[in-house]
């Protein structure tokens, strides 16, 4: 490979980091349920990379840097950026879409809230798809809405599929006026198929329910693996569709998102409600080098981390049966299911979180009532240090 993803950089005590990942504050240990997080501790619970960034980004930010002024940024003088965007989206996706169809918004989950703010009321359901990746619910409860919840069937392997008949039950109900979509799904990481997504646009259509599909970790699939991106398979008249930079090339700190709102009143919609937020001038420059120069740093990024997924699914086979785990289509995140072992929930976080010192997220906060057991971990860390944690955790769990 060019690049080197076994590359250990530390994040957790070099001061420029600021890593949110890493930090040792006693806040972060009591939010995570942690008596204390110290050097020894391995943070797998973010969706955030350990890698560094491709070399043309980093090119890029250092040419802001030295140009050494940071001020008011502006898109619509910035055509190389709508270039970059649309040209990707074509050569990736085969998807062709127009400049005045994509708005900025500062960050995924920010671009979540404002759709549930411009398009339904205090009161009015938002369904989503359990379990789901925790900022659905939240930003669903923060708005005063209501949580519509049609929950995926798992089929006792790990392999999740849609409850259709269950959806359009739910997409009848008039106060239901929103889906939030997440496609490749965080955390049980499926691919929708075609398929199962244009029956899902069908019923919505039926139902003038507005679809909001969160496509960010579209770009993150399995080597050989194809991503069906739901506006091109389907009258997209009620679909709006989040993308991004942040988890493709490790830039989530830069609150880079891309809505692209084919529908001219639905995107007046948003813009009225939502307004403008100017990007960093940072978040531009990285935006046009991450399309136009990095697909080969991505397609080895997918290579590695393919790699990694199928080391800890090797392990599991042999050390920890009682795991359940599909291998993911998409995302960097492995959905684990120790149920089996026959734990309570705080049994099985003292075994992972305590004992092992491996910071996880619980499957109780993808999917509050029936997540006990459940585990999410984020696998974009040098392999070395996954495998130190999947060793201390098999460890905890020897002879049960």
């Amino acid at each position: 490979m060019e690049y080197n993803f076994d590359e250990m950089i530390d994040r957790r005590n070099d001061k420029r980091s600021y890593s949110l990942k890493w930090t040792k504050s006693p806040v972060l240990a009591a939010e995570r349920g942690m008596n204390v997080i110290n050097d020894e501790t391995i943070a797998l619970f973010i969706a955030d990379m350990d890698f560094k960034c491709a070399p043309p980004i980093l090119e890029a930010l250092r040419g802001v840097v030295d140009h050494g002024i940071f001020g008011y940024s502006c898109l619509y003088a910035v055509p190389d950026y709508y270039d970059a965007v649309i040209n990707w989206m074509e050569r990736r996706h085969n998807w062709k879409i127009k400049p005045e169809e994509l708005i900025y918004v500062d960050g995924t989950v920010e671009a979540l809230k404002q759709i549930v703010l411009a398009f339904t009321e205090p009161g009015d359901g938002v369904i989503i798809q359990r379990p789901v990746y925790t900022p659905f619910s939240n930003v669903i409860n923060q708005t005063g809405r209501v949580i519509v919840n049609n929950h995926l069937l798992d089929d006792g392997s790990g392999y999740y599929e849609m409850d259709f008949d269950d959806l359009a039950e739910k997409a009848r109900d008039p106060r239901n006026k929103l889906l939030l979509l997440c496609n490749p799904h965080n955390p049980v990481g499926r691919i929708w198929t075609e398929t199962e997504l244009i029956c899902l646009a069908d019923i919505c259509r039926e139902n003038n329910v507005i679809i909001a599909s969160d496509e960010v970790h579209g770009d993150l699939i399995r080597v050989g693996a194809k991503f069906p991106v739901l506006a091109t398979l389907v009258d997209n008249s009620n679909i709006i569709t989040a993308t991004a930079v942040n988890k493709t090339f490790n830039l989530a700190g830069l609150h880079c998102t891309n809505l692209i709102i084919p529908n001219v009143e639905l995107r007046n919609r948003f813009t009225k409600s939502f307004g403008v937020v100017l990007p960093s001038p940072f978040t531009i420059a990285a935006v046009i080098a991450a399309y136009n120069e990095c697909e080969n740093w991505l397609d080895e990024l997918r290579v590695y981390l393919d790699g990694t997924i199928d080391w800890v699914l090797d392990f599991l086979h042999e050390r920890m049966p009682k795991v359940k785990c599909c291998r993911p289509e998409g995302t960097y995140v492995m959905w684990l299911d120790f149920r089996e072992y026959g734990l309570t929930p705080e049994q099985l976080h003292s075994k992972i979180y305590h004992s092992a010192n491996v910071i996880l997220e619980s499957g109780f906060d993808f999917d509050p009532e029936r997540g006990g057991g459940l585990e999410r971990i984020c696998i974009p860390s040098s392999r070395k240090v996954i495998q130190t944690a999947i060793e201390r955790i098999a460890e905890e769990f020897k002879g049960l």
